[in-house]
């Protein structure tokens, strides 16, 4: 009709049904979206696989073990043959210390007479330009001068720089794909990031060293030095803890005494902190005073300290084994009493090893009612005593028999050393686990006889 508008359609609905696009950028590209979901759950893989690196270096508290375990890590993450961590000496200018991994027996046998690499060739400049470097062929590198003879053969390599606090430690190379390919930006990004964490890991580790190294000094400072006592010979050697943050209760004292006998006394406060150290101090000076002023048997002595320690003290429980060697004829005597403490060693001269078991006694800081045994041995002369503390035989995996009976048989294959060189062979070689500080203290009667009195 003239005059009337034309229906037309809403704007939102079309008259007429428009059929799809069929052009492909409006499809989804499955293909696309299934390698990012690969990509995705590779990337997550790599993440899981660096956090399971960082733990696994940051359970290291030793610092070569922490050098070694960043080596042997960045190996598994990249899937390199061959890895090595250079620690620069503190000049900057060269490396100092060299750690490898990946090295077959043969191939280490060919290197036999090499010196290790100081920072030259492509080594060196990663030391100079300590940016991320990949070389698909080393040789290729402007600043490659070659591999020294017996050298396996290496064509790829990948290095970062290790920083502690800001500034460069050392760095780490890696070398050789196992599935031949040259290593990647995936592998620079992921060695990138574990070198951040190995940086704290060997921050770590050398801060435990200084608090342990200070513990030691703090311990040894409470030791005697050892005087003259001859006729006879005396050596000791005390050990901390492998635990880097305590010191301990463990000492040991030998002394000349009016009477013309020696004192020897081994110990162990119980616990491991500043309040055993101070206990120990404590009880190793009472127990000095008490000696020069009472000539009387090992078990009156100990008797007197635990009653003096208990009235004016708080000490904890202390085992303690004192003795005292005086002449006996043509040898002499050892005559001893123990607060609990372990059997000395008898090591004679041809080279039997007992162990001198007796009543062992309360401990100090029990029972100061209960008496206090007394032992006495011949020592013939050339004879060795040695006395030391559980922390030299105690292992959580076996018995303390066992222990006990692996310390004789290395005391007896040791027997021919100087004393100093003697007790040094024991401390190294201990059957425990080192969990313990060690306390030991070694003293070998003379080859002839007692001189006289006058």
């Amino acid at each position: 009709m003239e005059g009337q508008e034309t229906p037309q359609p809403d704007d939102g609905f079309p008259t007429d049904p428009q059929p799809p696009d069929t052009d492909g950028d409006a499809l989804p590209d499955f293909g696309r979206i299934a390698e990012q979901f690969r990509e995705l759950a590779r990337a997550k893989d790599r993440l899981e696989s660096l956090l399971d690196a960082v733990l696994a270096i940051s359970r290291e508290v030793e610092l070569p073990a922490v050098l070694h375990r960043i080596v042997t890590t960045a190996m598994e993450l990249v899937g390199a043959r061959y890895g090595a961590l250079g620690v620069l000496h503190e000049s900057g200018g060269y490396l100092e210390q060299f750690i490898t991994a990946g090295l077959s027996d043969q191939e280490r046998a060919h290197l036999a007479g090499v010196d290790f690499p100081r920072g030259r060739g492509v080594l060196g400049h990663l030391i100079h330009h300590p940016q991320p470097l990949r070389a698909d062929e080393i040789a290729s590198h402007p600043s490659s001068v070659g591999f020294p003879p017996g050298h396996p053969h290496m064509r790829t390599l990948l290095g970062v720089a290790i920083s502690v606090r800001g500034e460069i430690y050392g760095d780490l190379y890696l070398s050789e794909r196992r599935d031949g390919r040259p290593f990647d930006a995936h592998d620079e990004n992921i060695v990138i990031a574990l070198a951040s964490a190995a940086g704290i890991a060997i921050e770590s580790a050398r801060l435990l060293e200084q608090v342990r190294a200070r513990a030691e000094q703090f311990q040894r400072l409470l030791l005697p030095r050892l005087s003259d006592l001859s006729p006879f010979e005396a050596a000791a050697v005390y050990r901390p803890a492998t635990e880097p943050n305590s010191v301990g209760g463990d000492w040991y004292d030998a002394i000349m005494l009016p009477d013309d006998a020696v004192s020897i006394v081994i110990g162990d406060v119980v616990g491991h902190d500043l309040h055993a150290a101070a206990a120990m101090a404590q009880t190793r000076n009472m127990l000095r005073a008490l000696l020069f002023d009472r000539r009387t048997p090992p078990s009156a002595v100990l008797a007197q300290l635990d009653r003096t320690l208990k009235a004016i003290t708080d000490n904890p429980v202390t085992t303690t084994s004192l003795a005292r060697i005086e002449p006996d004829g043509p040898a002499w005597r050892l005559h001893w009493s123990s607060a609990g403490h372990l059997p000395p060693l008898l090591v004679t001269p041809d080279r039997r090893a007992r162990y001198l078991y007796a009543d062992p006694g309360l401990p100090l800081g029990v029972d100061t009612s209960l008496p206090r045994p007394d032992h006495t041995h011949p020592l013939p002369p050339g004879t060795t005593v040695v006395f030391f503390t559980d922390g030299l035989v105690e292992h959580p995996a076996h018995p303390i028999d066992r222990s006990l009976a692996d310390l004789a048989e290395l005391a007896v294959a040791h027997a021919g050393l100087p004393l100093e060189a003697y007790v040094t062979a024991l401390a190294d070689n201990h059957p425990s686990d080192g969990h313990d500080d060690i306390a030991l203290l070694a003293l070998r009667t003379p080859a002839g006889d007692p001189a006289p009195k006058p």
